[in-house]
């Protein structure tokens, strides 16, 4: 097997569940088990997922009329009164997701400061790459990994009713069964985990969460659940990452290497749960041991579809192409792909988002990644995986949680699922025995398969499901036509509107009593007066300020400047007018933070924050010399950027100053000719125009030598 992270981690003990065993205790390992343990943390709480809506301990409660109460504000109060940090890490998910995330967390800002819960987002990662990885770990004592998202429509019990009252979100609407899996675990391993959530914190966060030293705890102290089972006690649990390259760090192909060897691994049984099925490294495996002699039964057990329009239409099509690889590829009828099916549910499905992969009796594999290419190299994920070494009882539990979960589906018992299979002698044999054993669920073959339209039409895998980050370009050329040029004829048509409307607005200037109120003469006469008034260079560069306040074009009142004062002071004015306006807004994006300066410039904020953040004064300058972003929308992302405001200043005034001269002394010179319209005004006019298409020309050949 492929070497993992802390293979030496043991856990003394380790449940594993699906959704929930029972009814009344809801999705028992992801919220109500998190939720005791939260309750008997001491120090601190650690949360970091796809989409966080809070840590367990904070969802809201539903309870009979006149008691209902906010398990947020019962844990905010044990915050308050005991010291308990909560810290709450989330993928700053693109905008392309934002219909199926949970949008207030990121305007909650109170998160950041109160009742000792620090909420953050997080997008450190290469570009069209996400966050993936699914954890909570308390005090580094306890910790969770898995597939479950902490957010709205993920609460279910194992029966997955149709009828269900209480599955439904926050607004009260109902959405299809969910099923999940998720490990619980102690000891050595869940202090490995606590340790890489301090590192995803100080990536994102550029500062360490400090470990308080803590008491001795009393024996009933523990934080592991009173009444939640241990499956196993006294195991070496091994933990599994997928990393990408990003910012000089490592990558990190944990779990690619993880996946092929374990699918060669197999001797007799290969049992699958997992969302997605498009991964290339799966094919290729999956391919070679269904080609074998004496291929293991392969069993997949995924949703019939996939969840929403958009993912159907791309991810769906890529599993419809695997799975006839895998069907041409199997000799011997060992592959089996499967859906669970509830009466009742009509046009729904159950929504299967679990990770899951059991070895035969020798491995155990329960994370975040799924089975596509992006968990493989791309996302940031993390399993955990458990091996027997030929260990009888820890055999006995991988068995066993595999026989729990097919028990689940087919809705029959455990032991059910274990004599059949001792009887039968195949994994397969056994679930077809009892595919009827229930009269309203069970576990049903399909076939995912996409019109010869869709199929044509959607890319290969390697734009919707990448296996490296993506290159923004070659995105776009392969999604996106370029514009086509526009004909002879729309060119003159423009030109000739133009020149009407230039005609139009000359005879206006001569026939009307426009010429007369606003002649050149009498607007210079008014530019002129108002630089003569003592207090113009104060309300002037003050101008600036509020203008830069506003969001309006710093060229328009550069120029204008130009117009009013002349090249000289003009230049100076513009200068002091435009340092002071960059550095009032720095200092508010500062005071504003990342979070709201994001809400505030979109997207855009990420990129320019990590550029001016790598580069410092030499971006800072490129910012300011082409026209990337407004004026102010970069003021506010340095502000929340980690540049430092003597480069900051510095970098303005090389990128600025430039501009400034030119634009002042040009606007000065069209003012002259205006006034006195003399050949030789005209020809500086025109020499001051050739250097702007130089410096322009010259910086956009630099910038095409760069990209």
């Amino acid at each position: 097997m492929a070497d993992c992270s802390n293979p030496a981690a043991t856990a003394t003990r380790c449940c594993t569940r699906s959704a929930s065993r029972r009814s009344s205790t809801a999705t028992r390992i992801s919220r109500r088990c998190a939720r005791r343990c939260g309750a008997r943390a001491t120090r601190s709480s650690s949360s970091a997922g796809t989409s966080t809506a809070g840590c367990g301990s904070c969802r809201t409660a539903r309870t009979t009329a006149g008691r209902s109460r906010s398990r947020r504000s019962c844990t905010r109060s044990r915050t308050h009164a005991d010291g308990l940090r909560i810290y709450v890490l989330a993928w700053d998910f693109s905008m392309i997701y934002a219909l199926e995330r949970e949008w207030p967390p990121v305007y909650r800002t109170a998160w950041r400061s109160r009742h000792g819960i620090v909420f953050r987002l997080d997008g450190t990662h290469p570009r069209g790459a996400s966050h993936h990885q699914k954890f909570v770990v308390i005090d580094d004592r306890v910790a969770f990994v898995g597939g479950f998202d902490l957010t709205r429509s993920r609460w279910d019990t194992p029966r997955h009713a149709p009828d269900e009252p209480r599955r439904v979100d926050p607004n009260g609407a109902r959405y299809a069964p969910f099923h999940d899996v998720q490990a619980m675990f102690d000891g050595d391993a869940a202090a490995a985990i606590g340790a890489l959530a301090r590192e995803r914190w100080a990536r994102t966060c550029g500062k360490r969460v400090a470990i308080r030293a803590h008491r001795r705890r009393a024996a009933d102290d523990d934080p592991w659940p009173p009444n939640a089972p241990v499956d196993v006690r006294d195991v070496t649990l091994a933990i599994a990452l997928t990393t990408p390259r990003h910012r000089g760090g490592d990558e990190v192909g944990h779990i690619r290497a993880l996946t092929a060897d374990a699918i060669a691994a197999a001797r007799r049984d290969l049992y699958i749960e997992n969302q997605y099925f498009t991964a290339a490294v799966v094919r290729e495996a999956l391919t070679a041991r269904l080609a074998a002699d004496d291929p293991p039964d392969v069993v997949v057990v995924a949703p019939r579809e996939q969840s929403g329009w958009l993912q159907e239409a791309t991810m769906g099509v890529l599993r419809a192409r695997l799975h006839r690889a895998l069907v041409d590829a199997d000799r011997h009828g060992r592959y089996r792909l499967l859906c669970p099916h509830v009466d009742g549910l009509g046009e729904l499905c159950v929504n299967v988002h679990s990770k899951l992969m059991c070895v035969d009796d020798d491995y155990l594999v329960i994370g975040s990644a799924n089975l596509n290419n992006r968990s493989m190299v791309l996302d940031t994920e993390c399993n955990i995986v458990l091996a027997a070494n030929d260990e009888p009882r820890v055999r006995e539990a991988i068995a066993r949680t595999r026989e729990r979960l097919l028990a689940e589906h087919l809705g029959v018992s455990a032991d059910a699922v274990a004599a059949a299979r001792a009887c039968t002698g195949r994994l397969n044999r056994a679930i077809d025995a009892l595919r009827g054993a229930h009269p309203h669920r069970t576990l049903r073959p399909f076939t995912p398969s996409a019109s010869a339209d869709l199929d044509a039409l959607v890319p290969v895998s390697a734009w919707l499901d990448p296996e490296r980050p993506i290159d923004a370009d070659r995105l776009m050329s392969e999604f996106v036509p370029r514009e086509q040029s526009r004909s002879l004829t729309a060119r003159f048509l423009a030109l000739g509107a133009f020149v009407l409307f230039a005609a139009a607005l000359a005879a206006a200037w001569r026939f009307t009593p426009l010429g007369q109120h606003l002649s050149v003469a009498s607007l210079a006469r008014a530019g002129a007066r108002a630089a003569e008034l003592p207090a113009a260079p104060v309300a002037l560069v003050a101008g600036y300020v509020a203008a830069a306040l506003l969001a309006v074009p710093v060229t328009l009142l550069i120029t204008a400047t130009g117009l009013v004062f002349g090249a000289w002071p003009g230049i100076a004015y513009a200068a002091a007018g435009t340092l002071l306006a960059a550095a009032a807004t720095y200092g508010i994006g500062r005071w504003l933070g990342r979070d709201a300066v994001r809400r505030l410039a979109g997207r855009r904020a990420n990129r320019l924050s990590e550029h001016i953040g790598r580069r410092g004064i030499v971006a800072m300058a490129v910012l300011r010399l082409l026209p990337i972003a407004p004026f102010t929308v970069v003021n506010l992302v340095a502000g929340a950027s980690s540049i430092g405001f003597r480069d900051y200043l510095v970098g303005t005034a090389l990128g600025m100053l430039p501009g400034i001269v030119l634009t002042v002394t040009f606007a000065h010179q069209l003012s002259a000719a205006l006034v006195h319209p003399t050949p030789a005004a005209f020809a500086w006019l025109a020499a001051i125009g050739l250097a702007f298409v130089g410096v322009s020309a010259l910086l956009l050949r630099a910038l095409g030598r760069r990209r």
